[in-house]
């Protein structure tokens, strides 16, 4: 145990930091502190010594230069263990300073606003919070170093119980807590600063990319047993996105669990959610929908959802836009379900799925604003492993209505084809391409996915529909991108498609939209592609 005698406190943010202060005084340690925390404890009656006094050199530069200075970094990094240490501070009457409290100027805050200028997120790089704090950390075996409000009660509740001591084992964890934090600010600065062209220019993807992820858990093994495996989550997770989901019950969930979960969970979050709007559910399995509806109730989407494809659904991981009912839970448990995913689920919905143990029960909670920030969990960036690398894009948010798109056949698409084939194109968009989908009233009816050919994909979809016992006859079908032959066209139309809706694009879009009309199908082009390797 290391006793705390005299502590540093420099915070910015400073939630929590006069209560802080008021218990250290407690435990009789000397506090000293720099600027407005100072002025703080001082019109708040907490005995304090200004830093500038300590070292006898007055903070300048506009307050850039505070605490660096020997009597500082020399209390901070003096090892107690170490005779010639001791000695040398003793020459130079260095006393040592047993915790330093530091919270860093906010970055990463100041640069998050629209107008922020190159000039406010210089200023806001903090130059002596760091370096105290990575002296402190260094230091951890005589020295606890604390850089966030959060910590401040449970090193309280240490000192209380030891008569105001730390132990080493929390030192450490707090130094580990300390170099995460800087590492986190300077990826910050680092991401910001290397966005900049040499014209003052911003680009969306910086010279240095600086990921920041929290481990959430480790994982049982990755996609097979003989991997090793751990789920990250982002620094600053979005509300709504599958990292913030609360598991209710079942077994601990796999690398595949929570890469297909995400998969779902992306899919069914393309559905509005307001009040009185229809209930959307996605069933996947692995990575792809092989079922999607919409219905009145959670219960009739999950139904139809289901029929898509009953033999691909067994072990799926299934998602609702909507709070699961008790209705709805009975029909879901009466299949081998891996995952459910849900904003909600009513007691009586918990209560039926107890009886199924293993199964995994997510909530996701909606984000503050309910319906109105439905999607503000989506990723804005995505990142693809390669070699020695990563592929980093702007994620596919990009949402195509009614507005946006062109008819280009003789043949005009009714009121509810024009549902269903929007229907079919939000579905298409989480299906890896190849993707064909046929779907009818507002259901999917077959899902071919991942093909080399988009003909061959074509085929699939129907022949899925036609295992599943559902016919084809005047549905609609969406391709995630545009048919490069007449072939595909051919096939949907022999499997009895009334619509179809594609990007357009190819060099033979005319001969393909000449088959349309031979066939007389109405198709429809977005302009828009949804590749999805």
């Amino acid at each position: 145990m290391a006793m705390i005698k005299r502590a540093l406190i420099s915070v910015s943010d400073k939630s929590g930091i006069l209560e802080f202060a008021q218990a250290l005084h407690g435990f009789g340690v000397e506090i000293l502190s720099t600027g407005g925390t100072a002025k703080m404890f001082r019109e708040n009656n907490i005995p304090v010594i200004e830093v500038s006094d300590y070292t006898g050199f007055p903070e300048m530069l506009d307050g850039r230069v505070k605490t660096l200075h020997p009597l500082v970094h020399g209390g901070i990094l003096g090892r107690r263990d170490l005779p010639e240490h001791v000695a040398a501070m003793q020459a130079a009457n260095i006393p040592n300073i047993d915790m330093v409290v530091v919270n860093l100027y906010p970055f990463e805050a100041t640069v998050a606003k629209a107008d922020c200028t190159l000039e406010d997120a210089i200023e806001n790089i903090d130059i002596g919070g760091p370096a105290m704090v990575r002296s402190a950390a260094k230091n951890w075996k005589d020295v606890a170093v604390l850089t966030d409000a959060s910590q401040y009660a449970d090193v309280l509740a240490e000192m209380q119980s030891t008569g105001g001591a730390t132990s080493q084992a929390t030192r450490f964890a707090l130094a580990v807590a300390a170099f995460n934090r800087i590492s986190n600010y300077d990826a910050a600065i680092s991401d910001y600063l290397s966005s900049y062209n040499s014209d003052n220019t911003r680009n969306p993807f910086p010279g240095q990319s600086n990921g920041r992820f929290v481990k959430i858990q480790d994982l049982r093994y990755g996609e097979n047993p003989h991997q090793q495996a751990a789920f990250y989550r982002d620094l600053y997770p979005a509300p709504g996105s599958l990292v913030t989901a609360r598991q209710l019950q079942g077994k601990e969930l796999s690398y595949n669990n929570i890469a297909d979960a995400d998969a779902a969970w992306e899919a069914v979050k393309s559905f509005d959610n307001s009040p009185n709007t229809a209930a959307a559910c996605v069933i996947v399995k692995h990575a792809n929908p092989c079922g999607v509806a919409m219905g009145a109730t959670t219960l009739e989407a999950y139904n139809k959802a289901f029929k898509t494809d009953p033999t691909s659904a067994f072990g799926g991981i299934i998602a609702f836009n909507q709070p699961i009912d008790g209705a709805t839970a009975e029909a879901v448990s009466k299949q081998f379900v891996e995952v459910l995913i849900a904003p909600g689920y009513s007691d009586g919905a918990l209560e039926i799925f107890k009886a199924k143990a293993n199964v995994r029960v997510l909530q996701i909670d909606l984000p503050p604003g309910g319906e109105t920030a439905w999607h503000k969990g989506r990723n804005s960036h995505d990142i693809k492993r390669v070699g020695s690398g990563i592929l980093i894009q702007t994620a596919d948010n990009l949402e195509v209505n009614r507005d946006d798109l062109r008819i280009v056949t003789k043949k005009q698409p009714t009121a509810a084809q024009m549902d269903d084939l929007l229907f079919a194109w939000r579905v298409a968009k989480y299906v890896k391409s190849n993707a064909i989908i046929f779907c009818g009233g507002g259901m999917t009816l077959g899902v071919g996915a991942g093909q080399m050919s988009r003909v061959d994909s074509t085929r699939i979809a129907a022949i899925k529909a036609q295992n599943a016992g559902l016919s084809l006859q005047g549905s609609v079908v969406a391709s995630d991108a545009f048919f490069p032959f007449r072939d595909g066209i051919d096939v949907l139309a022999e499997a009895g498609a009334s619509c179809v809706i594609h990007p357009g694009g190819s060099m033979r879009d005319e001969e393909v939209i000449a088959a349309a009309d031979e066939h007389g199908l109405a198709m429809v082009l977005t302009g828009v592609r949804h590749f999805r390797h």
